[in-house]
């Protein structure tokens, strides 16, 4: 077992972080804050779009079972890489698109699905996802991890999470944990 981490950044964390807990070959996905120049900032420093950081998901995975570009495709399925600051309702800096990479296989890896994407015109707007290194990540506080399943009579989940998970289970059905 080769455990890898991913770092990325789509928007609101508990979306990303529900779905990619579900899949075969992660060892765990953690909500967390990457890119800015606060050390150690809060969810509610993060939130006022002060800090420079991007809500984020650190995958932890295993690359015998699934490939980092596996990973990639799934967090391109999650969320929309072509909005500016923001997705959906949330807006900020802190919603923004990125790709935090770990080294320079990853950055390589980023950069070509980010091309073939952009050449094959899969959204009609350009894809504004960034590809920045890792630097200044902090784990979210607890009660961020697994929010999805531990808040379930959630307003946003229930209106946002659920329906976007549901979707992503449907597409990615072969990918997920029995």
């Amino acid at each position: 077992m080769s455990i890898q981490q991913a770092t990325l950044a789509g928007g609101c964390f508990w979306c990303i972080e529900s779905a990619f807990n579900t899949v075969e070959g992660v060892d765990s996905a953690l909500s967390g804050y990457a890119g800015g120049h606060t050390e150690n900032p809060t969810y509610k420093q993060v939130c006022e779009g002060n800090t420079g950081h991007a809500e984020v998901v650190r995958v932890n995975f295993d690359d015998e079972k699934i490939s980092y570009r596996d990973i990639l495709e799934i967090f391109f399925a999650l969320h929309n890489p072509t909005q500016l600051n923001r997705q959906g309702n949330d807006v900020g800096s802190q919603y923004r698109s990125a790709i935090f990479y770990h080294n320079d296989e990853q950055k390589q890896q980023a950069e070509a699905i980010l091309a073939e994407i952009s050449e094959q015109q899969i959204w009609p707007d350009p894809v504004v996802t960034e590809v920045v290194e890792i630097n200044n990540y902090t784990q979210a506080e607890d009660y961020h991890q697994d929010y999805f399943s531990n808040n379930p009579q959630n307003h946003y989940c229930n209106m946002v999470v659920a329906p976007k998970l549901a979707k992503f289970k449907q597409k990615f059905a072969s990918k997920l944990k029995n």
